[in-house]
């Protein structure tokens, strides 16, 4: 009996394929496949390793896509940690953290792991990479998989896998090795020739290319501020015995959302008193403070529970807006595609700010601007502003740690401030929480919550602000005098029920279906919570769901 054909388009090259043919033997069949690592089919992404059950248009990526390099670096921590157990048996590896570019983690091992450790485990992943040995896509019955499991010593895994529900699960094999990373890897380890193993202390840092020059490792920069930042929430969190989305749901489903609610937004509250507390202490030298961080970090909300504390510790701060400093349209700059870069910092008028700040700090009255974005024009309509000692400058904005922003006022009288949503909680041991992935589900409410926008506009609009935070806020982080961490260990079990609603939306005639998927696939492993009486009106969370008693 003839086997059913399929039709797939590859390019303007139409072949015809048994039904149930690997992604991989289609690869072999066509050149475009060549250096490519996973493939878009029907808009939606897939690995090689996956089977072709209909007619469809098949687009094969490399690691200069997103998608290809979220691969990449779920295979090279797959590889690491075979690695890691054959040169130190028994050992429990826990990846914690993105770091510079590459992920931080740590061992469970008595004796401790040191330096010529992590050489041997490097040395052992390039010879499993010369090995080339495939990761292959196993649907085992969930009982099976928990055996597995079992003798690998992951039983966070079992916990979650418990809570999932379902008869079957996907695991990867690699050898004798078997894993969950939750997401699809790249064919094979001989894919993986570009990483950099470094000791860490305790831990490492498993470094991995960016995607606009996939080859190369780029130069180790010490982002030690960053570092501390994840420390102490990590410290925190294992207070709450809290380290992974099983120990979430679990305590969800024990009664306990209320409970944990309270005592994050407690150590919140916490943070924010003290560094007001420290602004205040040297209110004489400290006029300008500026705050910056990420799209989607819960900047305004945090700037307006400054304020209160500040003003609780007898001070009158004021807010400068930098929208209405922007030049005229005309004069806006232009990005490489030859659009209005409203981004860049010389779309600012830097020389009227900066003389403005000089003059307020030293008491003199000014005429402050209104931009008006109908017209593309600044309007001048009388606002008048004259500010105290006791009245610190507070300003929002994408370039808050640039000092060229605000170059003329000496670096001792500022005060910077980093916020963003550094999500320490894990999927499991070896599967962090992207705190990308997060900044863009808490986008994707707001946007319907408060613009109108669908979640099919915000996740295509999301690789340009990502874009923007990479060249105008990144850079400065390590600059900044504090980092707020505004991430709540309890949001995507809230978060859930939102950002479900609207990511089905998104049909697979849509580009952005396979991000869709892949987000959804994330949130499946976390328990709803529909009930929001116990989340304050002036929570980080707030700005996004809605209930802020800051709107």
């Amino acid at each position: 009996m003839n086997e059913k054909q399929i039709a797939v388009t590859v390019g303007d090259r139409r072949l015809e394929v048994p039904l149930g043919t690997p992604l991989g033997e289609l690869a072999a069949m066509v050149p475009e496949s060549e250096g490519k690592v996973v493939a878009r089919v029907n808009n939606d992404v897939l690995g090689f390793q996956f089977p072709l059950t209909e007619d469809c248009h098949v687009e094969f990526l490399d690691t200069r896509t997103e998608d290809g390099m979220r691969a990449y670096r779920a295979s090279l921590v797959f590889l690491f940690v075979r690695a890691a157990l054959e040169v130190i048996p028994g050992c429990t590896v826990q990846i914690k953290h993105s770091l510079n570019n590459g992920l931080y983690g740590e061992f469970d091992h008595n004796p401790p792991v040191i330096e010529k450790d992590i050489r041997a485990i490097e040395e052992r992943m390039r010879a499993l990479v010369e090995e080339d040995i495939p990761f292959t896509r196993l649907i085992v019955p969930v009982e099976e998989a928990k055996r597995i499991y079992a003798e690998q010593g992951f039983d966070d895994k079992i916990r979650l896998l418990e809570q999932q529900g379902g008869d079957t699960t996907v695991l990867y094999s690699f050898g004798w090795f078997h894993d969950s990373l939750r997401t699809i890897l790249v064919p094979s380890s001989g894919y993986l020739k570009y990483f950099k193993l470094r000791y860490y202390l305790p831990g490492f840092i498993l470094e991995y290319p960016r995607r606009a020059n996939p080859a190369v490792i780029p130069e180790y920069v010490e982002q030690g501020k960053l570092f501390n930042a994840f420390f102490e929430a990590e410290r925190w969190q294992d207070n709450l015995r809290i380290p992974d989305a099983a120990s979430l749901n679990d305590c969800i489903m024990r009664g306990g959302f209320g409970d944990l609610v309270r005592v994050s937004e407690a150590y919140h509250e916490n943070q924010i008193r003290d560094i007001a507390e420290q602004i205040a202490r040297d209110k004489d030298r400290l006029r300008v403070v500026l705050i910056a961080g990420p799209s989607s970090s819960g900047k305004t909300t945090f700037a307006n529970r400054l304020k209160v504390q500040l003003r609780v510790c007898g001070l009158e701060p004021v807010a400068i807006g930098l929208d209405d400093y922007f030049v005229d349209r005309h004069r806006t700059p232009v990005d490489a595609d030859g659009k209005p870069d409203f981004e860049a910092l010389e779309a600012i008028d830097l020389e009227l700010f900066n003389e403005h700040l000089t003059k307020l700090i030293q008491g003199e009255e000014v005429e402050i601007p209104i931009f008006d974005f109908l017209t593309g024009s600044r309007k001048w309509n009388g606002r008048r502003l004259k500010v105290r000692p006791d009245q610190p400058l507070i300003i929002e904005g994408i370039h808050g740690l640039n000092d060229q922003l605000t170059k003329s006022i000496p670096k001792g009288r500022k005060f910077k401030i980093y916020v963003s949503a550094l999500t320490n909680l894990n999927l499991d041991s070896h599967t962090r929480i992207s705190t990308t992935d997060v900044r863009l589900l808490r986008r994707m409410v707001r946007d319907r919550q408060f613009r109108g926008y669908d979640a099919k506009a915000t996740i295509e609009h999301w690789p340009s602000v990502t874009r923007g935070e990479r060249l105008h806020i990144f850079p400065f982080q390590e600059s900044a005098d504090v980092m707020f961490n505004s991430t709540l260990i309890y949001e995507l079990a809230v978060l859930k029920p939102l950002s479900t609603k609207l990511l089905r939306e998104i049909t697979p005639a849509d580009r952005q279906y396979s991000e869709a998927r892949r987000l959804l696939r994330f949130l499946d492993y976390f328990v709803a919570v529909d009930d929001w009486s116990a989340i304050p009106c002036n929570s980080i969370l707030r700005e996004f769901i809605g209930g802020s008693c800051f709107d």
